[in-house]
């Protein structure tokens, strides 16, 4: 299991009115595909502080690696708030070290051995990380699986960022709320989900589409398959991460050479489990794991 796995784009610090936790989706990312046994990356850049020195201390003690280039910006915070039903509400702060991701020679080399690499919407709001998120993508090995986790967070997205990832991915993991944006994006009013969902596909070299819609499913979309698995009945502590864990376990499970409907179902139990923890990069259960050493 020495395939290199990457989590590109932003890190931070979800900052709870009680406590501060390490986050950002491709980081979580990272964190959860290395559990399972593959070598995760956290790919990113830190500020030279305080703030950026804990994160290095997080990473090491989680046991995560990471490549994250010190910048002359403040590393990323976002203040977060979770409703009383367990839903985190954001406010990400702008032009931090996340925004401005140096493409590096280090970056180009990792980039040259990556087996997969899962990116999103949100650190392409800035000119800086778009163009070094594209040209690690560029730099990948052919046959590459590069998953486009949309993530759609307040207004940091466009249509033209969008399109642009849909054409370098082949893999796109979206919720409910987001395919609602796309149909607004793109003319899709009046379509229901799955229909929007097969349209992506069809329009887009995709080879899979995920959607998920937290306690109503899950579906998980191929050319020649579908598949749907009901969210377990949990006790929700947040659901910070838990999409991020979702695609983590389905990626490891497919690299893994599993079946689309048995990824599925490691996916969905996984990402149920992180909903029962606080913070987005919990430890999982050994019985997760152990799935990858038989």
């Amino acid at each position: 299991m020495n395939k290199i796995i990457v989590g590109l784009g932003e890190i931070l610090w979800d900052v709870f009115p009680e406590r501060k936790v390490l986050g950002g989706a491709p980081a979580n990312f990272a964190y959860h595909v290395s559990q399972f046994g593959f070598d995760g990356y956290a790919v990113s850049a830190i500020g030279d502080d305080e703030l950026g020195q804990d994160i290095l201390m997080s990473l090491e003690d989680k046991g995560l690696k990471y490549l994250l280039e010190k910048t002359g910006f403040p590393t990323g915070t976002v203040d977060v708030k979770v409703n009383k039903r367990g839903i985190p509400e954001y406010n990400i702060h702008k032009n931090v070290a996340w925004d401005n991701i140096p493409f590096s020679e280090k970056t180009g080399e990792l980039a040259r051995i990556t087996e997969a690499v899962s990116f999103g919407s949100l650190a392409q709001r800035s000119l800086v990380s778009r163009k070094s998120i594209k040209q690690f993508l560029g730099a990948m090995p052919q046959g590459s699986l590069k998953i486009f986790d949309i993530n759609l967070r307040q207004n940091f997205y466009t249509k033209e960022v969008i399109h642009e990832s849909l054409e370098w991915a082949n893999m796109l993991k979206i919720n409910d709320e987001e395919v609602v944006v796309l149909a607004d994006l793109y003319g899709w009013k009046g379509h229901n989900e799955q229909d929007i969902c097969k349209e992506i596909l069809a329009q887009y070299k995709l080879d899979i589409v995920i959607l998920t819609k937290g306690i109503e499913g899950s579906f998980v979309f191929t050319r020649k398959e579908a598949s749907f698995q009901h969210t377990p009945k949990v006790h929700v502590a947040d659901t910070v991460g838990a999409g991020d864990s979702f695609t983590a376990a389905f990626v490891s499970s497919y690299l893994n050479g599993d079946r689309i409907v048995d990824a599925h179902q490691l996916a969905v139990e996984v990402s149920a489990y992180v909903c029962t923890q606080h913070g987005a990069m919990p430890l999982l259960p050994d019985a997760y794991r152990e799935l990858f050493n038989k």
